[in-house]
């Protein structure tokens, strides 16, 4: 994919790595970036080629109405997530659903809505930013690591069914990056900017897999295992 060529629809634009994939697109050339958030008005890109447009990932009327204005999409970076902390057992249902219904369930509703158009438009790409948590998850995380999982399967499913209209579907893993979704958070963070970067160099070669940094490589590497050692590793590592 040569990312000169591309339009772009950025979810979560406004912050974090949504942010930066707009700014890194911009950087490498991209003819467009439609930026989303469900406040377009907190968006701030000076670039003309920015386009503000609202899209919320639990209201199936703003996808809907986003991909009815969004008609020359070509790349579909699915970015916004949300992270409750609530635990499966004892945390509030309502805010596990709400993961879920984010990670999962949005994203696949701004999936089926843009795929007729990356059809239209000779197939194009689809990022779906996921995370070292779709392959393990940790107290504090899981509601999160439940619906990242699932998202995870999500994109292995949609790149075999999208296969046939020539869509590459994408899924990107990292750790923790330096962004406002990890405050509180004391562990080693990256660079939000290596993710963007990570995802459009691997694009440009068709991958349809990218691990951004060792610990979600580390974490890979763990699942032919047995996973008794890595939650072994990981509890020694909490405790200490």
């Amino acid at each position: 994919m040569d990312i000169t060529q591309q339009t772009a629809l950025v979810t979560g634009a406004n912050r974090g790595i949504g942010r930066t994939f707009v700014e890194e697109l911009l950087e490498r050339g991209a003819r467009k970036v439609y930026a989303t958030a469900r406040r377009p008005e907190t968006l701030d890109f000076t670039d003309e080629r920015v386009v503000p447009l609202r899209l919320d990932l639990t209201d199936d009327e703003s996808v809907t109405a986003a991909a009815a204005t969004a008609q020359d999409v070509t790349l579909l970076v699915n970015n916004a997530g949300i992270s409750t902390g609530a635990a499966l057992v004892t945390g509030e249902l309502a805010e596990i659903r709400r993961e879920m219904d984010t990670h999962f369930w949005g994203n696949l509703g701004v999936i089926r809505a843009f795929a007729p158009v990356l059809a239209g438009n000779g197939g194009g790409a689809i990022v779906n930013v996921l995370s070292a948590l779709s392959w393990f998850s940790y107290p504090g995380a899981g509601a999160y690591a439940a619906a990242k999982a699932a998202e995870w399967n999500l994109t292995n499913g949609v790149r075999l069914e999208l296969a046939a209209q020539g869509t590459l579907v994408q899924g990107v893993h990292l750790g923790a990056a330096d962004t406002d979704i990890m405050d509180g958070y004391e562990g080693p963070m990256i660079d939000p900017r290596d993710v963007p970067r990570a995802s459009l160099a691997g694009l440009e070669h068709d991958a349809i897999e990218v691990v951004v940094d060792d610990w979600s490589a580390m974490v890979k590497a763990s699942l032919a295992g047995d996973p008794a050692a890595f939650y072994a590793q990981l509890e020694a590592a909490l405790a200490g």
